[in-house]
């Protein structure tokens, strides 16, 4: 099959996989037949050979037209990509689901077919290699250790009259322990692009509200960690939930609950089972709990917000969902598994870890405490 990835590799992760180098400027991969091609700035040609020996390398101007190329960099990678294409006689080719609209409409301008293929581009990412998984495991085992440097700095800070955390004689907000978290990582060469999520009641009902203000003792806090390792560019992904100070029965019995969720869930995460089957199984046990679903409502009483899980690699999010109508889990498929229960007047909880899909059973890359107490001493 003949087809394009096209786009920017720095933000494209399908493209980068192919090109190996992250590019920041327009770049091209074309599977002709038997032969790849990349299409990169000049400047950039020795790198992507370096990293991708097997690649026929080029540079649009060595494509350039009888009136030569626009001056804008994507439209003349564009360009490019349809005269280098039309010039080897392929009138066909299919694309996957980020193919920039000017790539097609050069193509087109061209006299080249371009289909969409719905499948390309996910199918052979889904399936990780030996090493992409110890990629995320090392992802995983560094977000887990910041994870706990911010929960036992939660459940050893001080408290004053109101209730509101201290840290240092000063009040303890959702947006300092993200700068904490995010100072942590940096140190490490992780980085955060979509930020944390440091929340709790009454926000936390939503529950990818990333929080905002004060912490308070006495209520779950929902500390959602998911840092890009920018050596790899693989990521973590792991949510724990803290509880400074007493922690009453309601919190309790969801916390409960949502674990035994997630374990039903795990022991479905089996090549052939499908993801509709994993995500029901954690679904059926809140349920039976007596916690509604209540999907794109939020509610004071705890209830189910999301499905379970997702699949993660060189992004964060990536096909496919632990959630209703999701297909059959493959062997080497990652996901995070992270059920949830919700509302603004109990506050959330929310355990999440990363699972590899095997044919010898889940392999589970968590191996920090699941717990609500977090006190260091």
């Amino acid at each position: 099959m003949d087809f394009i990835i096209a786009g920017f590799a720095d933000k494209n992760a399908t493209l980068y996989r192919r090109l190996g180098v992250p590019l920041g400027d327009p770049a091209a991969f074309l599977q002709l037949g038997d032969q790849a091609f990349g299409i990169v700035r000049d400047l950039e040609m020795d790198r992507v050979r370096q990293n991708r020996p097997d690649l026929q390398v080029s540079c649009p101007a060595d494509h350039a037209g009888p009136d030569g190329l626009p001056a804008d960099r994507e439209s003349a990678t564009a360009a490019a990509v349809a005269n280098m294409v039309r010039d080897r006689g392929v009138g066909h080719l299919s694309a996957d689901r980020t193919l920039p609209l000017i790539f097609a409409h050069h193509l087109t301008a061209a006299g080249v077919t371009v289909d969409y293929d719905p499948e390309l581009g996910v199918n052979d990412r889904r399936s990780k290699t030996d090493q992409e998984i110890e990629y995320l495991s090392q992802a995983q085992a560094t977000t887990e250790w910041v994870m706990r440097m911010v929960c036992e700095t939660i459940a050893d800070a001080t408290v004053d009259a109101e209730g509101q955390l201290l840290l240092d004689g000063t009040v303890l907000t959702s947006e300092r322990v993200r700068s904490l978290a995010a100072v942590e990582f940096l140190k490490l060469q992780y980085t955060m692009p979509h930020g944390a999520i440091v929340a709790t009641a009454p926000q936390v009902a939503d529950c990818h509200h990333s929080g905002t203000g004060p912490l308070r003792t006495g209520t779950p806090i929902v500390v959602d960690l998911f840092p890009r390792c920018e050596a790899t560019r693989y990521w973590g992904d792991c949510t724990r939930t803290v509880v400074h100070g007493d922690i009453d029965q309601v919190a309790k019995e969801m916390h409960a609950a949502v674990l035994e969720a997630k374990s039903a869930c795990i022991a479905k995460l089996l090549p052939g089972v499908t993801a509709d089957q994993a995500h029901h199984a954690s679904e059926a046990v809140l349920l039976q709990k007596g916690y509604p679903s209540s999907r794109g409502t939020i509610t004071d009483e705890p209830s189910i917000q999301h499905g379970t899980g997702h699949g993660i690699g060189l992004d964060v999010h990536e096909p496919i969902l632990l959630d209703a109508g999701g297909g059959e889990m493959l062997a080497g498929e990652v996901f995070t598994v992270e059920p949830g229960l919700y509302g603004r007047r109990c506050g959330g909880i929310r355990v999440e870890d990363m699972v590899v899909v095997t044919s010898e059973g889940p392999r589970n890359l968590n191996e920090l405490n699941e717990g609500l107490d977090w006190r260091s001493v």
